[in-house]
């Protein structure tokens, strides 16, 4: 992965994780899995365990401890009303980047045409 891809990522990350979540909740690991299921296979699992405790620490999430067959009990996170407030932020601020980056994209292309 590109220095800038990782740099767009890095911004986004938060707002993706908690959009799976939404989906359903899940452990770190099945995090990891997910996110890789859908492109992202380039982030390390210990970048998701770092955001995890993020997200925790900011409340936008619920932890339950279930009982894991191997070691100790697993942490699986749940969206709250809080992290969904921050989900519907999220995207509405990339529907609003989305939308005026293609416009300039589409400007700059243009251009280049005439």
């Amino acid at each position: 992965m590109g220095k800038q891809m990782t740099e767009m990522l890095k911004g986004t990350l938060e707002g993706i994780v908690l959009a799976l979540l939404a989906e359903q909740p899940a452990y770190g690991y099945e995090i990891t899995a997910r996110l890789r299921d859908h492109g992202f296979t380039d982030i390390a699992e210990g970048t998701i365990y770092a955001l995890l405790v993020r997200i925790e620490q900011k409340s936008l999430v619920d932890v339950e401890k279930v009982p894991s067959e191997k070691g100790p009990p697993r942490k699986v996170y749940s969206l709250n009303a809080q992290g969904a407030a921050e989900l519907a932020e999220f995207w509405k601020t990339w529907d609003f980047l989305a939308r005026h980056i293609e416009q300039l994209n589409t400007n700059n292309t243009n251009q280049k045409e005439n």
